[in-house]
């Protein structure tokens, strides 16, 4: 299983560990990932994903799932988040 988040792609960053003498030795930064369920009221149904604590956060700020979905662009999202903004713009769509 990738170390990715589904909603925002955030993913592991690479970096140094610097000691006092400094030393330089290579390490990894791994997002902080959580297992989430998420409810769309667009789509009436709870969805899971494995999203960084960061995004929960956003996520919650931003007012549930399809309103962080629908304001960001398709192109910063990864694909299976593509695939749900478009399935939630249709929903919208066809409830009008």
């Amino acid at each position: 299983m990738s170390r990715v988040c589904e909603l925002s792609g955030k993913s592991v960053m690479t970096g140094n560990n610097v000691s006092k003498a400094n030393n330089r030795t290579r390490r990894r930064f791994l997002p902080n990932l959580q297992k989430s369920s998420m409810h769309s009221s667009t789509l009436g149904k709870t969805l899971q994903f494995r999203v960084a604590a960061s995004t929960i956060r956003t996520v919650e700020k931003k007012g549930g799932i399809d309103s962080y979905l629908i304001g960001s662009s398709k192109s910063s999202l990864p694909i299976k988040a593509q695939k749900l903004r478009s399935e939630i713009l249709e929903a919208k769509e066809k409830s009008k």
